[in-house]
């Protein structure tokens, strides 16, 4: 490790004082010029070596970047695939628990709706508390939840410990996002966010596949037994595996140290020094409250919010009825249906596997051009087009193929051009929303999440009434409609006054 910069001046805190060293582009963002310069030249202030740091994320070994990002994708997993896995069981489970066809409706999206409102809590208190241990708050609060939804006897019960469950499980949203912006630089940043998505979003396919066989060979009490399991599993691997993340809480625990190794309280770091005198309660609001404040008043948000909202919505559409197209349109089995979802989540993970991989072929390629600048995040924004255009093709396609029952094969295939299109567009959206607001990337997702999650949960319940009315084939054109009208647009607003609006931006803090 290379020599320390500032030397703390107490002569008995030899070790100690190579610890010391924020990350610039995370701690010093918010101060005048001139104290930044003061900052950095204060022997008492904590902060990231500038060269390497061990207790730094971004200078962590990759397996153990790894070993974090793939404890996300795994807890991702689950709890996605619990928002799905009822779907081709609500039949049965309406007919147990007395239910009209809405309050079945309800109790799949309810879940959906809890992760609306949770990662505006969830994301907040990450940057207070730190990422590890709401993560491993919200992991038992979501397996008690969901192990609940098993042994409901009433209806109001189930969709109760859904919404509950659903509450837990939406940290993955705030978390996922902000842990990746904490360990990941830019230039990797399209790998790790395609491999993290790739698993996560899967499970919303996977789940109606193990819901359907579930629903044919057992009961469906079992789809939140063993997925509770599964998340007893995870909760114990991710206390042994995961690592706090989040720099400022990462540094303020080394200032702790140094205080009370050397006795001197004059160790300190950014953070706690924006905080001091500042009660807990304003800290609290300020935390909470800056998703909405993000979601209201910055145009970046609401722009970007849109367009993954309505890519959501479509999402889960085509995942809420695609099993009613081959039950009630092909006759087929409650299994032999679920098994189509293969073509949703193939889609899916070809659109990681190659958004990923894209993402960061074109960052290196432009960081080649101007090797002396930063590049600015809109270079991602031009990706988003064409998967853009795909999936409104796809959608076309896919609905007239539905509506004159052609082979199923053409139907799935057209599915998958729509999951592969929505997934591609969706890794540069997230990665330009992360290198906008590095510094509060949990606030600015779960802010993005609001709307996304709404959608996920407002679009299913007025599908079955498309489609009755204008059929698969016009249902599904006014949807791709919609989103030529919404998407491409917006997108070009973005690439086009995004740097201008950011230079204009008041402070997330």
């Amino acid at each position: 490790m290379s020599e320390p910069t500032h030397m703390a001046p107490s002569g008995d805190v030899p070790a100690l004082a190579d610890e010391i060293h924020p990350q610039p582009d995370t701690e010093l963002t918010h101060l005048p010029s001139k104290q930044k310069q003061d900052a950095s030249n204060d022997p008492f202030l904590v902060e990231f070596a500038p060269q390497w740091d061990p207790l730094n994320p971004k200078d962590w070994p990759t397996s153990r970047k790894w070993s974090v990002t793939d404890v996300l994708s795994a807890s991702g997993f689950n709890r996605i695939m619990v928002s799905t896995i009822m779907a081709p069981a609500l039949s049965t489970i309406a007919h147990e628990l007395d239910m009209s066809p809405t309050e079945s409706a309800m109790a799949l999206s309810i879940y959906l709706l809890a992760s609306a409102f949770g990662p505006i809590v969830i994301g907040p208190l990450s940057e207070v508390y730190g990422r590890q241990s709401v993560l491993h708050v919200t992991g038992v609060w979501f397996l008690i939840w969901n192990a609940v939804c098993g042994f409901a006897k009433t209806k109001e019960v189930l969709i109760a410990s859904r919404f509950l469950a659903g509450f837990g499980a939406s940290s993955i949203y705030a978390l996922a996002g902000g842990v990746l912006g904490d360990i990941w630089r830019p230039e990797q940043r399209g790998r790790s966010l395609g491999m993290y998505l790739l698993i996560p979003i899967i499970g919303a396919a996977v789940g109606p596949i193990i819901g359907g066989f579930m629903a044919g060979r057992t009961t469906w009490r079992w789809m939140f037994w063993s997925t509770s399991m599964f998340q007893a599993v995870m909760v114990v691997v991710s206390f042994g595996v995961f690592r706090e993340t989040y720099a400022p809480v990462i540094l303020k625990r080394r200032a702790e140290k140094l205080r009370r190794t050397t006795r001197d309280e004059r160790y300190y770091t950014v953070h706690e020094r924006m905080e001091e005198d500042r009660p807990l309660v304003s800290i609290m609001w300020k935390a909470l409250t800056r998703p909405m404040r993000l979601l209201f008043f910055q145009p970046l948000v609401q722009t970007a919010s849109l367009i993954s909202a309505f890519n959501y919505g479509i999402l889960y559409i085509l995942l809420s009825s695609f099993s009613d197209l081959w039950i009630k349109r092909y006759n087929m089995s409650v299994e032999i249906s679920g098994l189509h979802y293969i073509a949703l989540a193939s889609g899916e993970l070809a659109g990681s596997t190659l958004g990923g991989y894209i993402l960061d072929k074109m960052y290196a390629r432009m960081q080649s051009r101007n090797p002396e600048t930063d590049l600015e995040p809109e270079h991602r924004l031009p990706l988003c087009l064409p998967p853009t255009i795909l999936t409104i093709l796809g959608l076309v396609f896919y609905g007239w193929t539905a509506q004159y029952r052609i082979h199923w094969i053409v139907v799935d295939i057209a599915a998958f051009l729509v999951t592969f299109g929505l997934q591609l567009s969706g890794l540069p959206q997230q990665a330009y929303v992360m290198d906008v607001y590095q510094e509060h990337t949990s606030s600015a997702l779960a802010a993005s999440q609001f709307p996304r999650s709404l959608a996920a949960f407002l679009f299913p319940l007025f599908a079955p009434k498309m489609y009755e009315v204008l059929g698969y084939g016009w249902g599904n054109s006014v949807l791709a409609l919609a989103g030529l009208v919404m998407g491409v647009p917006a997108t070009l607003f973005l690439w086009r006054w995004g740097r201008r609006m950011r230079m204009k931006l008041l402070s997330s803090y």
